[in-house]
């Protein structure tokens, strides 16, 4: 039986609480149901025309309804627990309803409408709070083919089965590598799981749904094919890229006109740094950051300028202003430049410089494929491992890149960018 995409990002589900239709329905009652009964007949209906009555019913139903899927989107992923994303979520979604009511001019009741938005986070607070003390993963395994790389994974309960015997709890979940010629009897329990309906997980799929990492040491010539990214998304992104940036000026302008004037207060030399990058199919460009060390002679020998690109933790070379640019990731503000050209994107895996880059093609396998979607301010990599520059920690981010051009999707932009938030705010991963 082979996972769907949503399967392959969210493991079995082990509690009613997560069911959409339990959700749903939960929400709908005391954010659409609750709301309306107090409002509308606690206070009179007389107080309301009947067309404002009917579009705020629409508008919170479409505002719970978008909310929750938005919500169940961004934290199918792996290692994203649901409270951080409750608020964004439904912000978004209700957001979006006002923005249209006023732009077509319904009439709507914005007591009503911020009573529900009120009680649709607090209900999927309770929800998630609920998943949280009730769930735990739980898999049953069968004992045959390559099983290890996933039994290390922590906070999942992995039950090794010693026959061929279904579980009794329907909703029990089942992994196996399906690349192993198993025995006949393992073969139809096998079978027999998926037609009752059992989950059936294969091993690879499910290791990198709970981990965020695709597995190189396991990827061969065949394995690339399944990770071409969405080539539809490709040039859709280019467009949102675009429109971002476009939003954004008008709030980072000021922003940066303000750090220009800190640097040069702080240390001679140029405001903005230039470095030569690995970019889009491979190709190099030059990258505009903000200048955060001091202004240094570039290296003609290649161990020398390998060793210089390498940023290490509490490098002498970093200005005064240039460690609090660092921490908050404030320095990379120019690239937005970079963005409009085409040469990188919002989202997508760190561009390498150039030294860097040519040493870790010789060095790791693969690593060139990291190239095939243009990289970015932040990525999946960033949020989760941080600035790293040793061939082990660099192989490690090589599996997160993977695992970003595997499941390349809107969801998982929109995921990074709000962990990019609170990654900023803490200075994790930088140096």
């Amino acid at each position: 039986m082979l996972m769907t995409r949503e399967a392959a990002v969210r493991p079995a589900r082990v509690t009613v609480f997560e069911s959409f239709s339990f959700q749903i329905t939960v929400l709908l009652m005391l954010a659409l149901a609750m709301p309306a009964a107090t409002i509308f007949f606690g206070l009179g209906l007389q107080d309301y025309r009947p067309g404002g009555i009917q579009n705020s019913l629409f508008a919170a139903f479409t505002g719970i309804a978008v909310g929750l899927l938005l919500l169940r989107k961004l934290t199918a992923f792996p290692g994203v627990g649901a409270f951080g994303y409750i608020l964004p979520s439904f912000v978004t979604s209700y957001g979006l309803i006002l923005v249209a009511l006023f732009a077509v001019r319904y009439d709507y009741s914005r007591l009503f409408l911020s009573t529900s938005f009120a009680l649709a986070v607090a209900g999927a607070f309770l929800l998630s709070y609920t998943i949280e003390r009730n769930a735990r993963r739980r898999f049953f395994v069968v004992p045959h083919g390559c099983m290890a790389p996933i039994l290390y994974i922590e906070g999942v309960e992995w039950i090794m089965m010693s026959a061929p015997v279904l579980p009794q709890d329907r909703e029990s979940a089942i992994v196996a590598d399906l690349r192993y010629d198993h025995a006949p009897e393992w073969e139809h329990m096998l079978a027999k799981a998926a037609v009752r309906g059992h989950p059936v997980y294969h091993t690879k799929q499910l290791g990198e749904s709970l981990t965020g990492r695709v597995s190189i040491e396991h990827l061969s010539e065949n394995s690339f094919g399944s990770l071409m990214p969405n080539l539809a998304f490709v040039k859709i992104k280019r467009f949102l890229d675009i429109a971002g940036v476009l939003l954004l000026l008008p709030i980072i302008l000021p922003v940066m006109a303000v750090i220009s004037v800190l640097i040069l207060l702080d240390s001679r030399g140029p405001v903005l740094f230039f470095q030569e990058r690995m970019g889009y199919r491979g190709r190099p460009f030059w990258m505009y950051k903000f200048r955060t060390m001091r202004a240094r002679s570039p290296l003609a020998d290649q161990g020398a300028a390998i060793e210089d690109a390498m940023t290490k933790d509490e490098d002498e070379r970093i200005t005064r202003v240039g460690r609090i640019l660092r921490r908050l990731r404030l320095d990379e503000l120019p690239q937005v430049i970079n963005v409009l050209k085409g040469e990188m994107s919002l989202i997508g895996p760190r561009p390498e410089a150039v030294p860097l880059s040519r040493w870790y093609e010789t060095e790791l396998p693969f690593y060139l494929y990291r190239h095939i979607v243009r990289p970015g301010i932040t990525g999946w990599a960033q949020v989760n491992q941080g600035h790293v520059t040793d061939l082990e920690a660099v192989n490690q981010k090589l599996t997160y890149d993977f695992y970003y051009i595997k499941n390349f999707s809107a969801w998982l932009d929109m995921l990074i960018a709000l962990r990019t938030i609170p990654t900023m705010l803490s200075g994790y991963g930088s140096r």
